[in-house]
């Protein structure tokens, strides 16, 4: 199905643009500028916007309904990116550098696209030379943001997350008694006491004998610190499964990184192979002799 496109400036509202982080600090009369070259293209579900590898120049301004940006993995599988719905934009890194798309976009919502190509940011920067710098500035802030989540993403400590979601002055003594019973000092310690109580309950010393064998009240102390210690150990060992959980989650998504970063590289490797043979194609035609002498 073909799209119905506008023609530019056609019913667009300048005022639509200053909500865009891309264009935010661009004045108004930066903004009614661009309006006016824009153009308003009406889309249907199942439409192709664009495939991951095609040139474009273009960007694209969700005014409503919703587009899907996807990629393929090399079995073919769709892993979906982002599904950019109104207010929401996408395509502007072909729009300012004119390479190649790094995602495939297709309408899953009817709806209508604000289209603003390369020439038009052009003629903006010709009329108004200052809009690059206001451009660039909220390239700028785009570029930190990214580095910024890039950051938190990548180098997530599973600790510090669990202890903040799971913290508490009860998971803080749980470990500091799983620390401490699994220890020397925790060890001697009992194995002393025990003696001691052993001996005075026992009738050798003149004292004593508030415990006598088989010595039941130390038996129900004993079984009530390993009540509580289990208890406690059973906690540190829930968060322990909860680290473990959060690891590979940061694992998965590393791992699906990675994936389509590999995918992306052997698409680029394909799309140069093809372009190296058609020029060495040309090459051949090129050096072949046109045929015997008459």
């Amino acid at each position: 199905m073909t799209a119905r496109q506008n023609e530019p400036g056609q019913g667009i509202d300048p005022a639509l643009l200053a909500r865009i982080n891309l264009f935010g600090q661009l004045d108004d009369d930066e903004r009614a500028v661009l309006a006016l070259r824009m153009q308003e293209r009406q889309v249907e579900p199942g439409e192709i916007l664009f495939h991951t590898g095609h040139v474009g120049e273009s960007m694209f301004i969700v005014q409503s309904g919703c587009v899907e940006l996807y990629v393929r993995d090399t079995a073919g599988q769709k892993i979906e990116l982002h599904v950019a719905r109104a207010g929401d934009y996408f395509g502007e890194l072909s729009l300012l550098d004119g390479g190649s798309r790094t995602a495939s976009a297709e309408i899953a919502e009817a709806g209508t696209l604000l289209v603003l190509d390369r020439e038009d940011l052009l003629h903006l920067f010709e009329r108004r030379p200052e809009a690059a710098l206001d451009m660039l500035a909220a390239l700028g802030k785009m570029t930190r943001k990214a580095d910024s989540l890039l950051q938190i993403r990548v180098s997530r400590n599973v600790n510090d997350e669990v202890d903040e979601e799971h913290g508490g002055l009860v998971m803080r003594l749980a470990d500091w008694v799983a620390n401490f019973s699994g220890s020397i000092t925790f060890l001697v310690i009992h194995v002393v006491f025990f003696a001691c109580w052993i001996v005075l309950n026992l009738g050798v010393l003149p004292y004593g004998g508030f415990d006598p064998f088989p010595f039941g009240l130390l038996t129900m102390a004993v079984s009530l610190e390993a009540i509580i210690l289990s208890t406690l150990l059973l906690f540190r060992t829930n968060r322990h499964g909860l680290r473990d959980r959060a690891r590979s989650d940061i694992e998965y998504a590393v791992n699906l990184k990675a994936e389509l970063e590999v995918a992306h590289l052997h698409e680029k490797v394909a799309r140069m192979h093809e372009e190296m043979l058609h020029r060495f194609n040309r090459i051949e035609r090129g050096l072949q002799p046109n045929g015997p002498a008459g």
